[in-house]
């Protein structure tokens, strides 16, 4: 099989809430699949069942590394083809980073000179070969973040699973995490990565899923799914004093489908509709002085918005 993990028809109950509901893709090889969704969603639950660490309520998991069968049939073998980076820290303050990644990686069977040269690969590739003595409590955030990374690749796995790795780090350090995502990926890694963060999927996907209450509402690659809006158009109006500014005045104007205000108005219009004189002087009417007007290409954080109603981080 092509794909090396195929989902069908996977559910997830919590009482009476439906964490994953029916939902169904595969994971191609060599692909960069980013999974979208707001908190609530059902990324976290769909990972930790598609590494094993979650029974399922209903459906299946099956992969290339078990013969095309269900990972239950064989998760032993299918989890050593894993690596697994948590939303949580997942590392010993105490220990040295060689020697967090040494442990890690052991438990994948690596000893000897496979587990050393494991370890040098690892800690070079996140960037802390120059820090392998220095124990773990000894590092920033974002360099805490590369060491469970690397804790993750020692073994050199087939699919890499990362849930949210950039939460609270330093821009440095996110752009270090996100370069060393797609050189791992033109290695031959696959790769499944959850974010919040609309700028790295835009940098680094390869495919999209969109998830929201349990269930897939989108998939495809960035292109797709930004032509799938491609006429909507999405304009930007700064002017003084807008904490106060009533946004539903202007979602009352013919052709506009959304408003948001954080400072500046964020306006998508509908296709064909030249509505932006009636905006200007539904502005200038509640005694508002425009300082600058901005028409953009559509973005993904405009796909989400279209497609759930909401920002990607409620």
């Amino acid at each position: 099989m092509s794909e090396v993990v195929q989902i069908e028809n996977l559910r997830k109950n919590y009482k009476e809430r439906k964490a994953v509901d029916d939902i169904s893709f595969d994971v191609h090889k060599g692909e960069i699949l980013c999974i979208l969704g707001p908190n609530g969603a059902g990324k976290s639950t769909t990972i930790n069942m598609l590494t094993g660490a979650l029974s399922c309520d209903g459906g299946g998991i099956r992969s290339a590394f078990c013969g095309g069968q269900d990972i239950h049939s064989n998760l032993n073998v299918y989890k050593r083809k894993l690596g697994i980076v948590p939303q949580e820290l997942a590392i010993y303050e105490d220990l040295s980073a060689r020697n967090n990644v040494q442990f890690f990686a052991s438990l994948y069977g690596l000893k000897g000179a496979q587990l050393k040269e494991g370890c040098r690969f690892a800690l070079e590739f996140a960037g802390l070969s120059d820090r392998a003595q220095d124990k773990a409590k000894t590092f920033s955030g974002g360099m805490k973040r590369r060491l469970n990374i690397a804790c993750a690749i020692a073994h050199k796995p087939e699919l890499l699973v990362m849930d949210e790795p950039t939460v609270g780090i330093d821009p440095q350090s996110r752009s270090h995490i996100l370069g060393s995502i797609q050189r791992l990926r033109e290695e031959g890694m696959t790769i499944i990565y959850t974010t919040h963060y609309m700028e790295e999927v835009e940098e680094i996907s390869t495919g999209i899923i969109i998830m929201d209450h349990g269930k897939i509402i989108a998939t495809g690659t960035k292109e797709e799914l930004k032509k799938s809006l491609d006429a909507e158009k999405v304009t930007t109006i700064e002017a003084d004093d807008l904490d106060t500014f009533n946004v539903e005045i202007l979602c009352g104007i013919a052709g506009v489908k959304h408003v948001t205000n954080h400072g500046k108005l964020e306006i998508t219009t509908v296709p064909g509709m030249e509505n932006l004189d009636r905006m200007i002087g539904a502005l200038i009417e509640n005694g508002k002085k425009i300082t600058s007007i901005t028409t953009q290409a559509v973005s993904l954080e405009t796909v989400f918005l279209s497609l759930t109603g909401r920002t990607l981080r409620d």
